[in-house]
């Protein structure tokens, strides 16, 4: 019997109240390879790998994790999520915090070398909440592999980095593929996309808008002009102008200003005598 594919999203459908954040998703990752969601904000990849690991439950759809539904005992062993934030770690220091992970699993990743491998050692005796964005970033990375997942959800993974923590990064993600661990990681980084991924999905309001390897995606235009072109901009449309701050109709201009013919204008020609 062939072994199922580490991840399979088939028609899921997830709304807010009045809001639609799933319109029938439907996607597949591959074993060890890296899948790279794209899309706009609110374009529900966040939301997409909260159903995958039952942190909400769909409206309708179905979610595949190796196999399982999402959420059991033998889905939740195997895999690991990297989430934006994970607030609750705030007074523990981040080398404590490998060590405590590394203590949950028979047969972790040595915290040591993950600390060596993402760049964690300077500010490996700072407390969790006393690190910037992306020291933050590399320590949830460390956190969601250490238990070497067979399969590993990575929200935004180098969202705040500097250049060496990417690339600190970058190199763990290669790594994990080496190991025949499959990836499946949001980004709005285009670079970033195209170095790791196998195969790239881009999401627009809920759904797949195109997908394909790089090579595929890349063949005739950038990765960027091919996310441009079939994802559509929220801010299209806008109006922007920026008054004089002496514009009376700017944004220090008072509340309800008197008309020009008001005669309780101050100014009004009909009250100069």
């Amino acid at each position: 019997m062939p072994e199922p594919e580490p991840l399979v999203i088939d028609d899921l459908h997830v709304s807010f109240g009045p809001v639609v954040a799933l319109d029938g998703l439907t996607l597949t990752a591959h074993r060890a390879e890296v899948t790279a969601i794209l899309g706009p904000n609110g374009a529900g990849k966040t939301t997409m790998m909260r159903c995958c690991t039952s942190l909400i439950h769909p409206d309708s759809g179905q979610v595949s994790v190796l196999g399982h539904e999402p959420g059991s005992p033998q889905a939740a062993e195997a895999t690991g999520l990297m989430p934006q934030s994970a607030g609750a770690w705030v007074n523990i220091k981040a080398g404590e915090l490998l060590r405590y992970m590394a203590g949950m699993y028979s047969d972790p990743i040595s915290p040591d070398q993950l600390i060596e491998a993402l760049g964690i050692t300077p500010f490996a005796r700072t407390t969790y909440r006393r690190l910037s964005g992306g020291q933050q970033q590399s320590v949830n990375l460390a956190a969601a592999i250490i238990g070497r997942p067979r399969l590993v959800f990575l929200d935004e993974p180098t969202a705040g980095m500097d250049p060496h923590a990417r690339h600190h990064t970058w190199d763990v993600i290669e790594e994990l593929r080496r190991d025949e661990v499959s990836v499946v990681l949001t980004t709005h980084a285009m670079d970033e996309a195209a170095r790791l991924a196998d195969h790239v999905w881009i999401v627009d309001r809920g759904k797949v808008a195109i997908h394909g390897s790089v090579a595929e995606l890349t063949a005739q235009q950038s990765l960027e002009d091919v996310f441009l072109t079939h994802t559509s901009d929220r801010a299209e449309g806008a109006q922007w102008s920026f008054p004089h701050p002496s514009d009376p109709s700017g944004p220090d201009a008072p509340t309800n200003p008197a008309a020009p013919n008001d005669p309780a204008a101050p100014n009004d020609p009909a009250r100069r005598h």
